[in-house]
Formats: C-alpha cells, sequence, structure tokens
C-alpha cells in the first residue's frame, strides 16, 4: 500500500480468529485497547480461544480494505458494522468489570 493509514506499522501484531481468513467471515467488530494499545478485528462470534490468531496489521488490511477507515480509531475505542456493507460506528469501549 502506497500511504499506510495507521500509525502502527504493518508488521505489528494484532488479534484475530482464524475463522476471519480461513473461512471467509467479515471482520465486523474492532477494537483499539486502551491499555496496551493493541488491536482486535473479530467477527462478532463468539470468542473461542481455540480460532484465535495473531496476524500482522497489514494482513488484515490486505484481507479487508475497509478498515482503513479505522485508522483513526482512538485509543479505548470500538468500531462495529452489521455486515460487510454496512457504514462502520464508533463509540468509546468500556469493559464492563
Amino acid at each position: 500500500m502506497k500511504d499506510w493509514p495507521f500509525a502502527a506499522p504493518p508488521n505489528v501484531a494484532v488479534f484475530t480468529f482464524r475463522r476471519i481468513f480461513k473461512e471467509g467471515k467479515p471482520i465486523l467488530h474492532v477494537t483499539h485497547d486502551e491499555d496496551d494499545g493493541s488491536w482486535q478485528f473479530l467477527d462478532g462470534g463468539p470468542a473461542d480461544m481455540e480460532d484465535a490468531w495473531i496476524v500482522g496489521l497489514g494482513e488484515v488490511l490486505n484481507l479487508d480494505d475497509t478498515i482503513a477507515e479505522l485508522a483513526d480509531l482512538p485509543l479505548g475505542w470500538m468500531a462495529w458494522r452489521a455486515t460487510l456493507t454496512s457504514p462502520w460506528q464508533r463509540k468509546p469501549h468500556r469493559i464492563e468489570e
């Protein structure tokens, strides 16, 4: 990609699910964690640790270039959409204790 949109480099490790890369599930939920700045690219399904994968941010962008729209997502925020073609919505992410 000529103009990299994220502040983090393409090789930064991010969390996702195998089913997104191997089964073609769409990315529907994204978090940018406040505590450590990590990114999570999820499909909205159940979080099964056996399905968890760590990949490079560039791999996620290559798979779904619409996530470039989230490059400015602040720390501690989340974004979601109903379908692959729905617009992204955003809000602060609060973890319930």
